[in-house]
């Protein structure tokens, strides 16, 4: 396969020109849960940074796996439990990716008084397991939401057997690195993601050692990353108070919404909307019948940003509730109910969506709610023109909203509301009285700090936060998400000759915030 003769190519090139220093430093970098076959965009960001260390003399040792997990985040299959992991398609493809690197390996071994003790274990005994003081039961929470597709776990035979796996698995990870920090004693730990529960795991065992650990995901510009010491999914951002945007700066944002709101967006490699229709004569006709529409957004149910944002509700579903019951009671407005077009993406389909509330609730059945599926490409940024004010849970179109002039009531933790951006009581109580407050106004209160903030943020976000690496990777065209080398010299990977590394580099090395220059 060309794509794997390139990487192993461009590995040499790093190999021959790699030099250690007499200071050398050591980095563990492990990402499990970034792909079986292929290059995805999230493993070729650590594979990248791997690069550009080792040719700075640093150390760089990759913890991988080598059939270690009787199951893994990717290699399971939600629909047969019991179907092995492709163990020989992922180590084939770790061959070419780790290839000249230094790696130590996830080995199977049994853990049989661990196994012991899962015997006939219900579904909420499993969600707080613990052994040898280890959490394994919520570090597992959040890949077993994630890769069942839904957030309310069944208390069915399937889901006990797969979460035993899992915690099994994670016990693994746990026992052989913490032997491998102890071993290294490295400077630091790069992690993907950090809640998929490999990748969990070896970041609570290297708490225990108070070694700084570092998690990534993906940016919001194409084939961009987000670094940081907090948890990526988070995205924690100190952005300066004093920061301001300057013309340009404001030049450049318009730019970059012009083409957001047209639905010319992709995140982590994925297009999301293949096309974008305005509102129809039918559903404008149905708005002119109200005094008022509310659009509201959702997002999907086992995402792993999810366990941040509930912080006012223990999850979406039970907010929708609340705003149902509200709908009930105010029949002069129109709740327009728009699901996250995540929900339906091929391959990651939720099994628990907000299509499925609407039917189970029978909500459809209100006069005043409208439901918008996931596979409708309407223009939420037209409903949002025509809104009174905007509903979210967590989602980033809440920014958006905030930027178009709108008021935005919020639900959720966002990564945007560090900032004051939109309206986010404290309680649920809070909430409650703040949204009524806002159907009865005859106009909601547009606050020009929000706005301000909203921009602030997005542009802190997309230019400061945002790491591009595509100077080096671009789309491999045989599956979304997934990449290839483009034509670059191994020089290229050195810090004075790319910004983004240089950044990198000076995080995991010594320590410094995974930031662009301001300047810039």
């Amino acid at each position: 396969m060309q794509i794997n003769k390139e990487l192993k190519r461009m590995a040499k090139e790093v190999a021959r020109n790699a030099h250690e220093e007499d200071d050398q430093k050591t980095i563990v970098s492990f990402n499990a849960s970034t792909r079986i076959t292929g290059l995805s965009v999230n493993a070729a960001f650590a594979m990248l940074t791997g690069w550009s260390l080792q040719l700075q003399g640093a150390r760089v040792v990759h913890f991988v796996c080598k059939r270690g997990m009787p199951r893994c985040v990717l290699g399971t299959d939600q629909d047969d439990v019991y179907q092995l992991p492709p163990c020989q398609k992922c180590l084939t493809q770790t061959s070419t990716i780790y290839h000249k690197s230094e790696v130590s390996w996830l080995d199977y071994y049994p853990s049989e008084d661990l196994a012991k003790l899962l015997q006939n274990t219900s579904v909420p005994t499993l969600k707080n397991f613990v052994f040898e003081t280890i959490p394994l039961g919520q570090l597992c929470l959040p890949s077993m939401r994630w890769r069942l597709r839904l957030h309310h776990l069944e208390d069915n035979e399937d889901t006990r057997i797969l979460y035993r796996y899992f915690i099994l698995s994670a016990y693994k990870v746990a026992r052989q690195f913490d032997l491998l920090l102890k071993e290294l004693n490295p400077d630091a730990v790069m992690v993907f993601n950090g809640m998929q529960f490999p990748e969990a795991t070896a970041k609570w065992v290297a708490g225990l050692h108070d070694i700084p650990v570092y998690s990534y995901e993906a940016g919001i510009r194409p084939f961009s990353a987000f670094f940081t010491e907090g948890e990526a999914t988070a995205y924690p951002v100190n952005i300066p108070s004093d920061f301001a945007l300057k013309p340009e700066q404001n030049r450049q944002l318009d730019e970059y919404l012009s083409k957001r709101f047209e639905g010319n967006f992709s995140m982590a490699g994925v297009q999301f909307w293949p096309e974008m229709s305005g509102l129809d004569d039918v559903f404008l006709d149905k708005i002119n019948n109200f005094k008022q529409v509310v659009p509201i957004f959702t997002n999907v149910i086992f995402d792993t940003s999810q366990p941040h944002a509930n912080v006012i509700y223990p999850h979406m579903f039970d907010w929708l509730d609340e705003i149902l019951e509200t709908a009930k009671g105010h029949p002069d407005t129109l709740f327009v109910i728009r699901a996250h077009p995540d929900e339906i993406r091929p391959g990651k389909a939720s099994r628990e969506s907000v299509a499925g509330w609407v039917r189970d609730r029978d909500a459809e059945s209100l006069p005043n709610l409208v439901f918008i599926n996931s596979d409708q490409y309407f223009s939420s940024y037209e409903m949002i023109q025509r809104a009174k004010f905007v509903m979210i849970y967590n989602s980033t179109i809440g920014m958006e909203a905030s930027i178009m002039g709108k008021p935005v009531l919020c639900a959720g933790r966002a990564r945007f509301t560090q900032l004051d951006t939109v309206y986010f009581p404290q309680s649920r109580t809070e909430y409650l009285a703040q949204l009524e407050e806002f159907l009865e106004l005859d106009e909601v209160p547009v606050l020009t700090k929000h706005k301000e903030n909203a921009r602030r943020f997005l542009y802190f976000q997309l230019y400061h936060t945002s790491l591009p690496f595509d100077r080096f990777i671009e789309p491999d065209k045989i599956w979304p998400g997934f990449v290839r080398l483009k034509d670059f010299h191994w020089q290229d990977l050195l810090p004075e000759n790319s910004e983004t590394l240089k950044v990198i580099s000076e995080g995991l090395l010594e320590g410094k915030e995974f930031l662009l220059p301001l300047s810039q």
